[in-house]
């Protein structure tokens, strides 16, 4: 095996929000990308709507810069555990990671799930403690409990050798010891050449690709993205593809490109090692080999862990469907599900056996959410049902996705937080008090989280930070409340009105603003008492001509809060589902008519 010395592909790895894409910023910044006194976005990676307004990765993104006659190809991962499938994807095509880890906040799940998948890869790992200027900033125990992270990894006595550089990404900063004051980020890239190998390939194999990721392009079609493994290709060149059922087909690149900055531009050959995107492939999806006709090989197909999460998808069939959205027939719905499931390998969708809807899994439920918000942008309508979890049957008994789950919360949030996840079948295995915080970690079911999430920042006031990942399978655990409150049910077609609402206040929290519409069988708000209780919100105030005695009352309503996407799918019940227009989240029975629902 050989080298190519011209390259290095990395990945920057680490959990949500512990500065990956601002440190590529700053990379982009010092590499000579922009000319000086350019314009630059922040976040440049960041460039769907979904990930600017949340301030998340969502899904993984290619770029390169130069440095010193070597181009760096970096992928920009997510931090969300949800996101996965995404990492394992890039991790397909580089040969090492600079693995990004807060320098106060210490490893959190999502660095024990990428770094997992970093170690079984054999990929070299730079560790980078960022953000070192923080006020609460500990490096010396945190660069500890990476190396015990390591050692629980079952990393080798090479991976477990690996170099240390502290940094301030959002300064632009990296540097050896915490001593050695530096004022940009050239110990990084150094590193990166130094300790990042360039990538291998044989000097006899012929051409071979693997595709890791797909775009679209108005002007060029289906775009394939992917490093090449083996050999080198041209443009306009002639090549076959192996799709999953190892047939060979034929297929021609109309143009060959390859990342220069954040765009891409034209190449015409392309060398081993090289990420390039070919342009003009009619159909070709993730995990396929393109190779030469001559010799057809296929690579290892890329394989990601399976999803613990599923939700049904279906047509809208309220009273108002059809109002608001521009796609809302279920084929339609199952025609963009299906090209989801091209783009996201995370992702699986299955024909339900129940009319036209489909079962959709994944790997949480804010992975779901995200694509049921894509979705309603794109001006879809549809009825989606509480996510469930997918149990396994191993030697005949009943298991269940068990997570690891690790609380940060005031001290005086703890008795709460331990009394609600111990009613759902948690086990409290750690706890570690550092002043007036305590750090809880549990072994939770899965389905013990579906809906906690808001339960839990009640509890902590809004303070608590509380994250997870995958631990296995155990033995099903037993059955527990998942809501402990009912809903509120319109009885009938028309509109909220705030004399109804007034007097229904003492009944429970409303999710409908007076003059609302609202249908048979539509939920308005959550009852104060376990049992589902069916109201007259339409109700008007009995006008007479005679006059009152006293003057009107004066009607003043407690504040609405509308539920949103993810707080409508953690409130609904097995019964109920949420109704998703471009416009509008709206809770419903499964059954509006109260006659049959009886």
């Amino acid at each position: 095996m050989n080298r190519n010395n011209k390259i290095r592909n990395i990945a920057i790895i680490a959990h949500v929000d512990h500065g990956k894409t601002t440190l590529v910023d700053a990379m982009f910044k010092q590499s000579g990308v922009f000319r000086e006194g350019a314009a630059m976005e922040e976040r440049l990676m960041d460039n769907l709507d979904l990930e600017k307004e949340r301030g998340i990765t969502i899904t993984a993104k290619n770029c390169a810069v130069s440095w010193k006659g070597v181009k760096v190809n970096i992928l920009d991962t997510p931090g969300h555990a949800d996101f996965g499938g995404e990492v394992e994807r890039a991790l397909m095509m580089v040969d090492g990671v600079v693995l990004l880890v807060d320098s106060a906040e210490g490893p959190l799940p999502q660095t024990r799930f990428v770094l997992q998948k970093a170690l079984q890869a054999k990929l070299s790992i730079i560790v980078c403690l960022n953000k070192i200027d923080r006020q609460d900033s500990r490096p010396q125990e945190v660069l500890n409990e990476v190396y015990d992270l390591f050692i629980e990894l079952g990393a080798n006595d090479t991976q477990i050798e690996f170099p240390v550089i502290y940094a301030i990404g959002r300064d632009g900063i990296a540097q050896p010891t915490l001593e050695d004051k530096r004022t940009d980020l050239s110990f990084l890239f150094d590193s990166i050449l130094e300790k990042i190998p360039g990538p291998s390939f044989s000097d006899d194999a012929p051409f071979q690709m693997i595709v890791a990721n797909l775009d679209y392009s108005d002007y060029l079609g289906r775009l394939a993205i992917g490093k090449v493994v083996n050999g080198s290709v041209k443009a306009k060149e002639n090549l076959v593809r192996i799709d999953r059922d190892g047939e060979v087909k034929a297929l021609r690149v109309v143009k060959l490109q390859t990342y220069i900055g954040n765009s891409l531009a034209e190449l015409d050959v392309a060398e081993p090692g090289e990420i390039v995107v070919l342009a003009g492939l009619d159909e070709v999806e993730i995990g396929d080999t393109i190779c030469t006709k001559e010799s057809p090989l296929a690579l290892p197909r890329i394989t990601v862990d399976e999803p613990t999460i599923s939700m049904t998808f279906s047509a809208n069939t309220s009273p108002l469907a059809g109002k608001e959205g521009k796609f809302v027939q279920s084929q339609r719905i199952g025609d963009r599900l299906k090209k989801e499931t091209l783009y996201n390998v995370a992702i699986q969708v299955e024909d339900s056996e129940v009319g036209d809807s489909f079962i959709v899994k994944g790997r949480g439920e804010f992975q779901l959410a995200i694509l049921i918000e894509t979705m309603r942008r794109e001006g879809f309508e549809l009825s989606v049902g509480r996510p469930k979890i997918i149990f396994k049957q191993i030697n005949g008994e009943l298991h269940e996705p068990i997570e690891r789950l690790y609380v940060d919360c005031p001290d005086a949030s703890v008795g709460a937080v331990t009394e609600k996840l111990s009613s759902k079948k948690s086990r409290l295995v750690n706890m570690q008090n550092s002043g007036e915080r305590t750090r809880l970690e549990f072994s939770a079911p899965s389905r013990a989280l579906i809906g906690y999430r808001n339960q839990f920042l009640t509890d902590t006031k809004g303070s608590g930070i509380m994250n997870s990942y995958l631990e296995g399978y155990e033995p099903f655990r037993g059955e527990f409340k998942s809501r402990n409150t009912g809903s509120l049910i319109a009885d009938r077609n028309g509109n909220a009105i705030p004399y109804a609402i007034f007097h229904l206040e003492s009944r429970g929290k409303f999710f409908v603003h007076p003059g609302d519409i609202v249908y048979e069988g539509m939920v308005v708000g959550e009852h104060s008492l376990s049992n589902d209780l069916t109201i007259n919100i339409c109700k008007e105030k009995k006008l007479s001509n005679m006059r009152a005695s006293g003057k009107d009352e004066h009607v003043t309503l407690t504040p609405v809060v509308r539920p949103g996407l993810e707080h409508a799918l953690d409130f609904i019940r097995d019964d109920e589902v949420v109704e998703v227009t471009p416009k509008s989240i709206r809770l419903r029975k499964v059954v509006l008519a109260g006659n049959i629902r009886k």
